[in-house]
């Protein structure tokens, strides 16, 4: 009878190293995972790297100050004051101070008052705790109550809750948030101007790009692709709603900021351009959720016949074309050879929405329907587009 061979470790090991590789292929699984964190992973803005060295640079300084020069007995308070105190805008900055400020203080006074009464570290912090963390989430502070409960902490942690002790704290909170003021007023002070600019200009140029896709689709599209059509119009409303977030930063940038005169002010467009636009991408939403119900096999709605949707395209090709002279005007709005470009693309539209309200007849009732429908939709996409004035160009600024 044959002996089996014994293998010792040594054995196994050179095995291993003489085996061919195993070449792991990424699953389908990892590959859509990896597919929606790519877009996710991106270079940070030069905004937000200018306002996280900003922050950085204020707590430097705020310990430099009460750490080393004062030899304060509980530095940390001036660095993170400061560091929170680099808001996205000077008058952010200005509101935050007078919060923490607040906040500080009294979690600071709640705290060395309650040891002072008991005497114990313990029972001190059972009675601090939830004051300060009731009179955080009640006062009209937002998220600046946090610092009432952890101030009191840190007090309580350091065991230094004597009144001259207390008089340190504000000191160094104090201190903390003149240098973080300081330091967001008169380094690079933030404005907001640019970023609304972009997302007004992204407004034509979404829109131009959903038209494009409808003109080259009109003829032969499925379920698939009219679903992607309304999310892309469902997409313009979201980045209007961008655009009024963005407002807000923007006028809240120019107030109390001393370097609006010495940055880049880019000029936006007046709101009038946000209603115009809120107005087309409401024109899309509904043309787009009708083309998806004739796609649908649950609807069963009837497509217009084909010549009808070959003179839908000319019109929908006509209105980008429109889309698009509007982002170049909102650049330069006295550019004559684009606002030519956005006539001659206006007129073109209307001949062929004239073309297409030919075909109503040919129709059958059902297809008729749905061909009218799409007929409102733009007319009035067509009519919201016609500018009255050159206001929704970009010409008036704000």
């Amino acid at each position: 009878m044959n002996a089996i061979p014994r293998t010792t470790p040594v054995d196994r090991r050179r095995e291993a190293q003489s085996a061919d590789p195993v070449i792991t292929r990424p699953s389908p699984l990892m590959k859509a995972a990896l597919a929606r964190l790519t877009p996710r992973l991106h270079r940070p803005a030069r905004y937000q790297v200018v306002q996280s060295l900003k922050a950085a640079a204020a707590a430097i300084i705020a310990w430099a100050l009460t750490g080393w020069w004062l030899e304060a007995p509980m530095a940390l308070m001036a660095p993170w004051a400061a560091v929170a105190l680099v808001q996205g805008t000077v008058y952010r900055s200005l509101r935050t101070a007078v919060q923490i400020v607040l906040m500080i203080t009294a979690g600071t006074l709640l705290a060395a008052g309650a040891a002072a009464f008991t005497g114990n570290t313990m029972i001190a912090v059972v009675v601090a705790l939830p004051l300060t963390t009731l009179l955080g989430n009640l006062a009209p502070v937002g998220g600046q109550g946090l610092y009432a409960p952890t101030t009191a902490l840190f007090v309580l942690a350091y065991g230094s809750y004597s009144w001259p002790a207390v008089g340190h704290r504000l000191l160094e909170t104090l201190v903390g948030a003149a240098v973080g003021i300081a330091v967001n007023a008169l380094v690079l002070p933030p404005v907001h101007s640019l970023h609304v600019s972009r997302l007004a200009s992204a407004l034509p140029r979404d829109s131009a790009h959903l038209l494009r896709d409808l003109a080259d689709g009109m003829e032969d599209y499925d379920a698939s692709r009219a679903e992607q059509w309304h999310r892309s119009a469902k997409d313009l409303l979201a980045a209007l709603s961008e655009l009024y977030v963005g407002r807000g930063w923007d006028s809240e940038s120019s107030r109390l900021n001393p370097g609006r005169r010495l940055r880049r002010w880019t000029p936006a467009p007046s709101t009038d351009w946000d209603i115009v636009w809120a107005r087309v991408a409401n024109r899309l939403l509904a043309l787009t959720l009708t083309l998806w119900e004739t796609a649908s096999e649950d609807r069963g709605l009837p497509r217009p016949l084909g010549r009808a949707r070959h003179e839908l395209g000319r019109l929908l090709s006509a209105a980008a074309e429109v889309c698009e002279a509007y982002e170049s005007l909102m650049a330069d709005g006295t550019d004559q050879e684009q606002r030519d470009r956005r006539d001659s693309a206006l007129a073109e539209a209307r001949q062929a929405l004239a073309a297409v309200k030919e075909h109503l007849r040919s129709q059958d009732p059902d297809a008729g329907a749905v061909l009218g429908s799409l007929i409102a939709d733009c007319h009035a996409l067509l009519d919201d587009l016609t500018s009255d004035g050159d206001a929704q160009a970009g010409e008036q600024r704000v």
